[in-house]
């Protein structure tokens, strides 16, 4: 169980530490357990680059664990396990079921 990475653009510059701030683009599918039906993007009209603290528990461990090992400039996606995404509890809100695998296609825009 965890999180597998492929990446799918090299980056070019440094890799998030734990406590940094990271400002992401970021696309998510696995709504109603359909890797390929996107549940939310920062690239979705009205929306806007993501960022959070890593490596602090602040976004699902998927995350944490993913990005942790990106560079500035990657865009990698992430498939999540269950217990490295919402879990039992799924995220009803954005459609994502108990027990879901998630992917997510992410890039590194910047760190703080």
């Amino acid at each position: 169980m965890g999180v597998e990475k492929q990446v799918l653009r090299p980056g070019n510059g440094p890799k998030p530490v734990a406590g940094q701030s990271v400002t992401v683009h970021c696309a998510g599918f696995g709504k109603n357990r359909d890797l390929s039906q996107k549940f939310w993007s920062t690239k979705d009209p009205g929306q806007k680059p993501f960022t959070f603290q890593i490596g602090k528990g602040s976004v699902i461990k998927g995350w944490d664990e993913g990005v942790m090992g990106m560079q500035v400039g990657e865009v990698a996606r992430l498939q999540c396990t269950p217990d490295y995404a919402y879990g039992p509890s799924g995220f009803p809100a954005w459609r994502i079921q108990p027990n879901s695998v998630l992917v997510f296609e992410i890039e590194i825009l910047s760190l703080q």
